[in-house]
């Protein structure tokens, strides 16, 4: 059999924010195509009208772009088998499920929406609290197969509003074999005839995937696992359509669980135990509700995109830290665990620490510079890429700099003066009276030439350098924290240090 040129796609509806589940099947896609040099395309489901929200569409290309996962092929980027928004394909689904009704594959059903709830109501009982419309069941609706021909042709002719549901057969074992679950199987019997065209002319997602699969011709479909009970239909499409041949191979992938294991991962439970569950900030158009993203909490996208390709994939050499060139060269399908996937938010930030000490200092002031524009601050790139540089370690988020290094932009407004109080006297502050007349001359204002000269005078008024430096560190920074404290004297620079050890002596002598 010839080999097919892998072509996979993420086909998501523009609903509302994009949960990293989404985007973790995205990675999926990308790293599988581009590892067998094949092409990714991004398909815009927006058949259900109803739910379409506006703005979704572009939300989601701009998380992939924020990702590093753009598609070869899409509404925006084009591509020979457009268009890749469904309610532009309209259309092309009328005659695959007209062909269907005519094969005797699926029928035409007219029940209003208060029929369907009657006979729900009816035919409700404890141990089948929610009748489904199948096999046993179509022939109490008002479809072709209750209805007569000519009751058919005359409510058609009327223009009726109808579905087009699928014929369901009657206890038929249906097989396939699934890349990461190996070989699944499903009883007709177990599945409700699924509407595959809706009244106002859409197809549902069963009918428009299989024949988008088909027209596009996707070689494999990644999906959720919460697609698998629709497998059924999608099989039974791809054979009555004449398609068999063509089918994609499937892969469910795992679902993506609460941190305590016991179910799947929602935006509530990131409300609930304060953690992002969507890429980038989400603004509900209807109810103007915020929801955060990874972005803004200060994620870096490449520590995003690391952290989500080890839920649920490994590639069992224990490494966790891989650059985009590595999880593409050794990302494969049979790596990827049947079972769910808990997400651990330390977890998340652990990756976005190592991922903010890899990155290069110039690269980490340009994303922490809308930080200082928030507050008013103007700072040399350099010297912004230079603090980066010094409090980078301490950090789980970009935005974090500014609490490990605020004191480099701003002098101290107050002092930790508990921790210095007690213990000052005369001598400390003649010290300090003394060294700052020198730090005006002194020539050499680095780091090691500030502690031999604090050094120095420390000796020759016979004081312990450990008595000193605490005030002097607190002196510079207002508290017990920062990087080495002549390194901060060094990089605020000669007028910082002298003006702030002047305005703190006052304070400390008072």
């Amino acid at each position: 059999m010839e080999q097919r040129k892998v072509r996979v796609r993420f086909a998501p509806s523009p609903t509302g924010g994009l949960h990293l589940g989404g985007v973790r099947t995205v990675l999926f896609n990308y790293l599988f195509a581009r590892h067998h040099h094949g092409t990714f395309v991004l398909r815009i489901e927006d058949t259900d009208q109803t739910r379409y929200v506006p703005g979704a569409e572009e939300y989601i290309l701009e998380c992939l772009r924020w990702c590093g996962l753009l598609p070869d092929e899409g509404s925006e980027a084009g591509g020979e088998y457009g268009p890749y928004r469904q309610s532009e394909r309209k259309p092309l689904y009328r005659q695959y499920a007209e062909q269907l009704v005519a094969q005797g594959h699926a029928y035409y059903a007219f029940d209003t929406p208060q029929e369907l709830e009657a006979m729900r109501e009816r035919f409700k009982t404890p141990e089948n609290p929610s009748p489904q419309y199948n096999i046993k069941m179509r022939h109490h609706m008002r479809n072709s197969h209750s209805l007569s021909q000519d009751e058919v042709t005359a409510l058609l002719a009327a223009g009726t509003p109808h579905v087009i549901r699928i014929n369901m057969p009657a206890d038929e074992d249906l097989r396939f074999t699934d890349m990461i679950r190996g070989e699944v199987t499903f009883n007709t019997s177990s599945v409700d005839d699924k509407v595959l065209l809706k009244a106002d002319g859409m197809p549902t997602y069963h009918l428009a995937v299989v024949v988008d699969d088909y027209l596009m011709k996707i070689s494999h479909a990644f999906r959720g696992e919460e697609w698998l009970p629709s497998a059924p239909v999608h099989i039974l499409l791809w054979k009555y359509l004449g398609w068999e041949a063509h089918m994609p191979q499937w892969a469910h992938l795992p679902l993506i669980l609460k941190p305590d294991g016991n179910g799947k991962l929602s935006k509530r439970d990131g409300d609930r135990l304060g953690f992002p569950v969507f890429a980038m900030n989400w603004t509900d158009p209807k109810t103007g509700e915020l929801t955060t993203g990874f972005r803004e909490r200060g994620f870096l996208p490449e520590a995003f995109v690391n952290m989500l390709a080890m839920l649920g994939w490994n590639d069992g050499s224990g490494q966790e830290i891989f650059s985009m060139e590595e999880l593409i060269a050794r990302f494969s399908m049979d790596r990827v665990h049947k079972g769910g996937a808990k997400f651990d938010f330390d977890k998340a930030k652990w990756f976005n620490h190592e991922y903010i000490v890899r990155t290069d200092n110039e690269k980490l002031a340009g994303l922490f510079a809308p930080v200082l524009e928030a507050k008013g601050i103007v700072a040399d790139p350099s010297y912004v890429a230079t603090v980066a540089g010094l409090v980078k370690e301490r950090c789980q988020f970009i935005n974090e700099i500014w609490d490990h290094g605020f004191f480099f932009f701003e002098a101290p407004a107050s002092y930790d003066e508990g921790a210095v109080k007690p213990k000052w006297n005369a001598d400390k502050q003649q010290f300090f009276d003394a060294w700052n007349l020198q730090l005006a001359s002194q020539h050499d204002f680095s780091a090691s030439a500030l502690e031999e000269s604090f050094k120095a005078l420390a000796a020759e008024k016979n004081l312990k350098m450990g008595d000193l430096q605490l005030p002097f560190r607190i002196m510079l920074t207002s508290g017990k924290f920062g990087p080495p404290v002549f390194v901060i004297a060094a990089t605020i620079g000669r007028e910082q240090t002298i003006a702030r050890i002047a305005k703190a002596l006052e304070v400390f002598g008072a």
